[in-house]
């Protein structure tokens, strides 16, 4: 009897089930789909390194030319502070080994130096930064090499026309 009364109430439950009487615990919809991340507008950009293989004269010797300060490319993603974002790059001196093969090198990251701020104003773009261990000095042909690596990084841009750095005893030789 007992046998009988469960199967009744198990085909008594199964028939609410199915007519929709009772209902069934289902999934929220938020808990069923995936979210969406969004993928963030990547723009390419240069980033401005030495390059040792193009900066030699007939005789195989080092010129220390600006014409040497080549662009290397990246996309990095959109912002409001592009400019600074690029420049940030540059200074960590990421290089692939493939570039390195191909001449390009740089001594950046320089151990307290960073960018503080960049402040554009009428094509005019201020760069301050720290230099806490005075790593910017040196000779001539160093500190020019260092000196057009932010340079040319910045005026890739076309809003930027002139740039000046802070404090002005930076890239000194």
């Amino acid at each position: 009897m007992k046998k009988i009364l469960t199967v009744f109430c198990a085909s008594m439950i199964t028939v609410l089930v199915l007519t929709g009487c009772v209902p069934v615990p289902q999934a929220e919809e938020n808990e069923t789909e995936t979210p969406i991340l969004e993928q963030p507008v990547m723009r390419e950009i240069s980033l401005y390194y030495y390059n040792e293989i193009q900066d030699k004269d007939e005789t195989g010797n080092a010129m220390c030319s600006e014409n040497a300060v080549l662009p290397v490319n990246r996309k990095i993603a959109e912002s409001d502070k592009i400019i600074e974002d690029t420049l940030n790059l540059l200074l960590k001196g990421e290089l692939s080994q493939v570039e390195k093969d191909q001449g390009f090198s740089t001594e950046y990251p320089l151990p307290g130096f960073s960018l503080k701020t960049a402040v554009l104003t009428d094509g005019k773009l201020t760069l301050e930064f720290d230099d806490m261990q005075n790593k910017t000095g040196g000779g001539s042909c160093r500190v020019g090499i260092l000196w057009n690596q932010i340079k040319k990084t910045a005026m890739q841009f076309p809003e930027v026309k002139e740039v000046v750095f802070i404090p002005e005893e930076l890239f000194q030789p």
